[in-house]
């Protein structure tokens, strides 16, 4: 009880919510329902595009390719996890979601973001192992190895991701029913619960500086290595590929870093950003990657570039023939 002889609202917790989106753009926020809708649509065409030429073309069977269409797929849940709530949400304004639907949309969040970070690591070995030592690449990269990155990429994305799942759960949300954002993320909840919070917040930041500071430890020693290697190669033409290969994979790697970094910077340092902004970033953190990855790794990698040329030309000489045919068989008919 209270000093006042009422029930604190302390001692209650809301198990129900209400996604708002972009607060302060209610009135503008059915015109965004269109062209986010066909962000999504290409997000999933353009992945889906790719992995579909790695899994149909026996010749990009190859580890470095095989991590790129696995980078796409998630790539693909990860939109998948905040799009359709968010689309929902541009539509009625009252978006609601339980507890538990909101704790399984951010586990998803988060487990395929870190697993965006240890398929970059994983990349950056196969090229550190293709560029610098070339003879042993089919030794070294195999099926096996392939199996164990794989392993890995999941233990650890789920030693990042449960933990602040669980945490979160116990966590008492008394302060309102409305998160203002247009996805659970892990920030947006704790904005809303009530009590002694040091410890939540200081346990993500945690989290998330020594895994970004980890991977990018790694990432630069390997790319260093790597490209120091390239400019060794005495073939120009050899070179020239190594290095345009380790460019699209680096364009990548500051495509995600970087916009994971500004968000961070903003929620916790600029207090007086409002809260449109935050999200906004958010919206760019979280569907950056997959708007970009297919196009980055799409044209900038020649051998998909050419499957996916030679499948739309193959396609539109086969349309020219049918319509050929159909033509010769209408003058045919009409001959008679």
């Amino acid at each position: 009880m209270g000093e006042d002889g009422n029930t604190s609202t302390f001692n209650t917790s809301y198990t129900n919510f209400f996604l708002i989106g972009f607060p302060g753009l209610q009135e503008w926020q059915p015109l965004l329902f269109l062209p986010l809708t066909f962000l999504y649509v290409t997000i999933i065409s353009a992945n889906a595009l790719v992995i579909h030429t790695v899994v149909a073309q026996q010749s990009l069977h190859q580890p470095m390719y095989l991590l790129i269409a696995l980078l796409l797929a998630v790539n693909v849940c990860a939109a998948t996890a905040v799009m359709p709530k968010m689309l929902k949400g541009f539509v009625h304004y009252a978006n609601p979601i339980s507890l538990h639907g909101c704790l399984a949309q951010m586990f998803f969040i988060y487990f395929t973001l870190l697993l965006d970070y240890n398929l970059l690591l994983a990349m950056a070995l196969d090229r550190y192992i293709a560029i610098c030592h070339p003879l042993r690449y089919t030794d070294l990269m195999t099926s096996k190895l392939l199996g164990v990155l794989a392993i890995l990429a999941l233990t650890r994305s789920l030693g990042v991701a449960v933990p602040l799942v669980v945490l979160t759960s116990q966590a008492r949300f008394c302060r309102t029913m409305v998160i203002p954002h247009f996805t659970c993320e892990y920030i947006a909840l704790l904005s809303i619960a009530c009590g002694d919070l040091t410890f939540n917040s200081k346990l993500g930041l945690a989290m998330r500086l020594v895994t970004v500071t980890f991977d990018l430890a790694l990432l630069g020693a390997s790319y260093t290595r790597i490209i120091y290697a390239a400019f060794r190669i005495s073939s120009g033409g050899a070179r020239a590929k190594a290095l345009h290969t380790c460019g699209s994979h680096l364009l990548v790697i500051l495509t995600i870093y970087l916009s994971g970094l500004s968000t961070s910077i903003v929620f916790r340092v600029a207090k007086t950003v409002s809260q449109d902004v935050q999200n906004l970033l958010s919206a760019i953190y979280l569907l950056l990657p997959g708007a970009l990855n297919p196009v980055i790794y799409g044209v900038r990698t020649r051998e998909i570039r050419q499957h996916v040329e030679k499948m739309f030309y193959s396609k539109k000489s086969a349309q020219e023939v049918r319509g050929k045919s159909e033509r010769m068989q209408n003058m045919i008919v009409e001959g008679k």
